[in-house]
């Protein structure tokens, strides 16, 4: 009984805070931003927030388009943002662009201050960017955040793999912010240049940008390969803000920032809250980005909130169990079946057999088919058992049969920094395939996660399924991440197919 009360005692201080937070919001915004006064015209600053419409990205790139450049979703007169920030290519292959005033730039830092608070980060760390200080959000807000906590922040932008490692043990850095895959990469290039990463000061690395850092075996994977550091996940996006910190209890937890952010899970495809438990599109209003806020922003990031109020560690922060699970835009139902990319890469990851994979989706018949390359790594090159056991741990994984078989073809996976890729839209679409044809791979991943000479005459493994799409609304585009080069390091480049 007591228990029951302490839950309906923090549900009741948590709609109290969502009611609070929402109605300072509008009064802060309205009437001052034009998009908002447009969007939510009729409504009161103590409207209750399920009658407040959803914001889409598709609004916000139609009134980009239409205002160009900023869009009106401003606020303020424009003399008072001082910072700009950009996501990739949209749907139209323009950017949305962002611009923040001093106090919603300094309101994320603080969010990133406590990422780092999470991550045990602190006074007298040195941690090193392998961030490549585009014009995205990315880990700008955390460079500075680094700074306030008294930690040295170590840029690395404009410098090659093997650079970013000798910088790293060269200047003690004991923690490394990158994306998943890059970690990984890291870990390769200096296994290639005879780098030594037992002299690494690295014991966290906070990774970013994709899916990786919740998923077990992913996780594992970088740990290990960075002599048994912390693995810490985070997420956030440029139009949003820094979202979440990882759980220093529960490994493959995120925690939503809620006194930054008002969140809700819905079904992606009737727009109702899902009960906690089940796996539904992570919804986000910020309330401190008041120049330019995002109100009930559908995200499309799969989630699925852990139904205890509180969590191990002590916070009742939302507690999203595996971080992002997939996309709205890239969930598969394969006979039936959900299919997210997380999870085929934590099968693929918990076999040490396997260097790198990849996951594509092509329209060679009447339905699409899904394609698992595997690359195995050199040691278990001649391993004439690997195909089975793939097989039957994928198989068990989503219930359905179907066998690996391997090509005549002899190639390795193209890794980040490899000369064999190219950043041009033109050919990029010969590998992806053109606008027309239905070739892409899982969106939060990049295609080809990763490119190795050292592979060179090991057989790619193919698991193929038929599949049937996944969108949250009639016409929605799916997501396909080229590889990156070595100088961008952590900015993959998105190539959008309908």
């Amino acid at each position: 009984m007591q228990v029951e009360r302490g839950a309906r005692g923090a549900l009741g201080a948590r709609a109290c805070r969502v009611e609070t937070g929402l109605a300072t919001l509008l009064s802060s915004i309205l009437p001052d931003n034009p998009f908002y006064a447009a969007k939510l015209a009729g409504l009161s600053p103590d409207s209750d927030l399920a009658g407040i419409p959803f914001t889409l990205k598709q609004e916000l790139i139609d009134d980009q388009i239409a205002h160009p450049p900023y869009g009106t979703n401003l606020t303020y007169p424009l003399h008072r943002y001082t910072r700009f920030c950009q996501t990739s290519a949209t749907t139209t292959g323009t950017p949305m662009r962002w611009l923040d005033t001093p106090e919603s730039w300094d309101w994320m830092i603080g969010n990133w201050v406590r990422v780092y608070q999470a991550a045990g980060v602190g006074a007298g760390d040195r941690i090193f960017f392998a961030f490549s200080f585009g014009p995205f959000l990315g880990f700008w807000v955390g460079f500075e955040a680094a700074t306030r906590v008294g930690c040295l922040a170590i840029p690395g932008g404009g410098m090659r793999s093997a650079a970013r490692l000798r910088t790293i043990i060269e200047n003690a850095a004991t923690v490394l912010c990158c994306t998943p895959t890059y970690a990984i990469r890291l870990a390769e290039v200096a296994e290639e240049e005879n780098i030594d990463l037992s002299a690494s000061k690295v014991r966290t690395l906070i990774v970013a940008g994709e899916p990786g850092g919740s998923v077990p075996a992913t996780r594992s994977h970088i740990s290990k390969l960075w002599q048994g550091a912390r693995v810490v996940d985070h997420h956030g996006m440029t139009e949003i803000g820094p979202v979440s910190y990882g759980c220093f209890k529960r490994a493959g937890v995120l925690h939503v920032i809620e006194d930054s952010y008002i969140a809700e899970v819905i079904d992606p495809l009737t727009g109702r809250p899902v009960p906690r438990g089940v796996a539904g599109e992570l919804v986000l209003t910020n309330l401190g980005r008041l120049g330019s806020p995002l109100i009930r922003y559908r995200t499309s990031d799969i989630v699925r909130a852990v139904a205890e109020a509180r969590c191990e560690c002590g916070t009742r922060d939302l507690a999203l169990n595996g971080g992002i699970l997939g996309r709205t835009d890239d969930m598969l139902v394969v006979r039936g079946v959900n299919v997210y990319p997380s999870a085929v890469e934590n099968i693929l990851r918990g076999f040490e057999a396997v260097s790198e994979y990849r996951v594509e989706i092509q329209n060679h018949r009447t339905l699409p088919e899904l394609s698992i390359q595997v690359e195995p790594a050199a040691a278990h090159a001649q391993d004439s058992t690997l195909t089975h056991r793939l097989e039957a741990a994928l198989t068990n994984a989503f219930a359905l049969r179907r066998r690996l078989s391997l090509p005549s073809k002899r190639d390795s996976l193209a890794r980040p920094g490899s000369s064999r890729l190219s950043h041009s839209r033109d050919q990029l679409s010969s590998v992806f395939g053109t606008q027309r044809k239905s070739h892409l791979s899982f969106a939060g991943y990049l295609f080809q996660s990763g490119f190795s000479a050292a592979s060179r005459g090991c057989c790619l493994a193919y698991f193929s399924l038929p599949v049937a799409r996944y969108a949250c609304s009639a016409g929605a585009v799916r997501n396909s991440w080229a590889p990156y080069s070595d100088a961008s390091s952590i900015c993959p480049l998105p190539v959008r197919l309908r």
